[in-house]
């Protein structure tokens, strides 16, 4: 896709998550990505390598308020979803917005930070962003009322400050990287709606998204080396080609001068 667009194939290894990160998932990533026929530029962008830059843009959000620390644990936001809510009703397990008036003084080491989503929707103008995967195909506008009721605040800077989440350092590197198009799996396209909101508030363009189809096993579970389910090594012992794993996910077929 990225040759059909004039353009350059970048892999990135978004690996802030250091509790769950493993070099020889990495290493199977380059083998697998390689067997594919796919060339990449180098080097690749290790997101661990970078997270200064994540920090700065996540306190240059909390300069501006949309940020607030958030000591809850799951057990905490389960009692407190329990509890009768005024407003309009939040999706099963959406943050209800506890500790919302804490400022960033009040921060303590172990907490949370968490978007002021209503805070943050107040800052920007309408949203939109392009999709061209086959299921979601076509122009969409983001809906603020459904990203509140959906998504609530959610969480840009897990426990320690040094360790952003994976949206909030996906969209800071799309920018740096000068990303155009954005290829991934569809169980990321929900995410896609609060990028473009941190997209708005960072100042960064959005680029096209193309969220392609999961390859599930035989009992329709997804792909996922955490869960060591069927990862693509084990489909190329069994024969299959890299046609066949492009097909599975419905990605077109590489051109012929890439090859």
């Amino acid at each position: 896709m990225a040759m059909a667009e004039h353009g350059q194939f970048l892999l990135r290894i978004e690996d802030t998550d250091t509790a769950r990160a493993r070099d020889h998932w990495e290493a199977q990533i380059y083998d697998d990505i390689h067997w594919l026929g796919l060339n990449w530029e180098t080097p690749v962008l290790r997101q661990s390598e970078h997270l200064e830059r994540y920090n700065a843009s996540l306190m240059q959000l909390a300069d501006r308020g949309l940020i607030y620390p958030c000591w809850c644990r799951r057990s905490d936001i389960r009692a407190a979803l329990s509890a009768p809510q005024e407003g309009a009703p939040l999706a099963p397990g959406v943050y209800p917005g506890t500790c919302r008036r804490r400022g960033m003084d009040s921060r303590q080491p172990g907490d949370a930070l968490r978007l002021d989503m209503t805070k943050a929707l107040a800052e920007v103008p309408e949203m939109r962003l392009i999709e061209t995967g086959l299921k979601h195909a076509g122009a969409h506008t983001v809906n603020p009322a459904q990203l509140i009721q959906e998504i609530g605040d959610p969480v840009l800077g897990r426990k320690e400050i040094e360790t952003p989440s994976y949206v909030l350092a996906a969209v800071i590197d799309d920018g740096a990287q000068e990303i155009t198009h954005v290829v991934r799996g569809e169980d990321l396209y929900q995410t896609t709606f609060l990028q473009v909101l941190l997209q708005h508030l960072l100042d960064l363009p959005t680029p096209i998204y193309h969220h392609h189809r999961l390859i599930r096993d035989e009992a329709g579970k997804r792909l996922a080396k955490r869960d060591d389910s069927k990862a693509i090594a084990k489909y190329r012992t069994e024969g299959a080609t890299p046609s066949d794993l492009r097909n599975l996910v419905g990605l077109p077929q590489p051109l012929a001068s890439s090859c």
